[in-house]
C-alpha cells in the first residue's frame, strides 16, 4: 500500500516538471534537457499507482503538446508507452534498488527516443541530431536524486 501524506506534491511535481522543460537553455545544453515530465511521471506511476496512470499520461501529454507547441499527440502517446511499461511491470520495479530502477528509466528513456525518432519518420519531420541520443543518460543520472526528493516530499509529516 502506497501511502499519500502529502496531496500536493503530485500536481506540484506533474507541474514543475512541465515547467522545467519549458525552461529555455543555451544550445549546447538542449540536447541534454532530461524529459522531466516522464521522470516524474514514472516516480508516480511506481509509487502512487492509485492516481496516476495511463488517462493521466494521456492527459499531461496533450497539455505538454500545446505548451511546447509540438505534434499534438506526439508527447501523450510517449508518456503513454512509458506508463504502459511501467504498469505492467510496476510490482517488479517498484522492488528494485534505486540503481537498478536508474538503468531501467534509462532504458524506458531511450526508447522514448527511439519512438520519438519513429513519429518524426512517419510524419516527414527532421530527425533529431544526435546529441539528443544522450538526454536519456541524464535523465537515467537524475533518477536516484530525484526519487529521493519526491520520496521525502511525499512522506514527510506535517507539523
Amino acid at each position: 500500500m502506497s501511502r499519500l501524506r502529502n496531496g500536493w506534491v503530485l500536481p506540484a511535481s506533474l507541474v514543475l516538471a512541465l515547467l522545467l522543460g519549458l525552461v529555455p537553455l543555451p544550445g549546447v545544453l538542449q540536447a541534454l534537457r532530461p524529459y522531466w515530465l516522464a521522470l516524474v511521471l514514472a516516480y508516480w506511476l511506481l509509487e502512487a499507482p492509485h492516481r496516476v496512470g495511463l488517462g493521466t499520461a494521456f492527459l499531461l501529454g496533450l497539455l505538454a503538446d500545446l505548451a511546447f507547441g509540438s505534434l499534438l499527440g506526439e508527447q501523450s502517446l510517449r508518456l503513454v508507452v512509458l506508463a504502459f511499461i511501467l504498469e505492467r511491470f510496476r510490482a517488479r520495479l517498484r522492488f528494485f534498488p534505486v540503481s537498478q530502477q536508474a538503468l531501467t528509466i534509462g532504458v524506458l528513456l531511450l526508447n522514448d527516443r527511439v519512438i520519438t525518432a519513429g513519429i518524426h519518420l512517419a510524419m516527414g519531420v527532421p530527425q533529431l541530431p544526435w546529441p539528443y541520443w544522450a538526454a536519456p543518460v541524464v535523465g537515467m543520472l537524475l533518477w536516484p536524486p530525484l526519487h529521493l526528493l519526491l520520496d521525502v516530499l511525499r512522506l514527510r509529516r506535517r507539523g
